[in-house]
């Protein structure tokens, strides 16, 4: 993460650590319904760089001009991703990660409009799903982690997880 002041990239990791486990996640009752009126046009890939700036736009940030470089490459050579939910033409929420065999490590996410980065996450959690994906890293819980099923596990645990997934051989694409 690049400190938000002087843009100093620094390594962190978080113990306990956030992970939704995939085969136990769950879509909150009324987001679900929410989504059937299907209000978001939901892709992958379409604007990577978009969407990442459009998480860092905000006052305090972790993403600097060094990090979206660093990450837009990544993408390039087909480790990051992004989801990005559209209403109306228009990009109004969206989520970007890194794919690594069986593990997707996520980011960060965005919203203009409610709902839209949620939009986004479930589609990743069903995509991870119907292709076996064995880990979704969130770094952290956060209130709305945790209405999809979050939970913290400790580094041991987490480290044998990411073992796991990392003999599995998933594709994003």
């Amino acid at each position: 993460m690049a400190d938000s002041r002087d843009g100093e990239i620094a390594w962190y990791t978080a113990d306990p650590r956030g992970v939704i486990p995939l085969n136990e996640f769950h879509i909150p009752e009324r987001l679900r319904r929410d989504l059937r009126r299907r209000p978001f046009e939901v892709t992958v890939n379409h604007c990577f760089e978009t969407v990442m700036r459009s998480c860092g736009d905000r006052p305090d940030t972790w993403i600097s001009e060094e990090m979206v470089e660093s990450y837009a490459e990544l993408h390039r050579l087909g480790y990051a991703h992004s989801v990005e939910s559209w209403m109306d033409g228009s990009l109004v929420g969206g989520l970007y990660g890194v794919s690594i065999r069986g593990a997707f490590f996520g980011e960060s996410m965005f919203h203009r409009v409610p709902n839209a980065s949620k939009a986004a996450l479930v589609f990743l959690l069903q995509r991870l799903r119907e292709r076996s994906y064995r880990l979704l890293d969130t770094q952290m819980v956060t209130p709305i982690m945790r209405q999809f099923g979050a939970q913290e596990i400790s580094s041991t645990e987490y480290v044998r997880r990411l073992a796991e997934s990392l003999r599995t051989d998933c594709h994003f694409g």
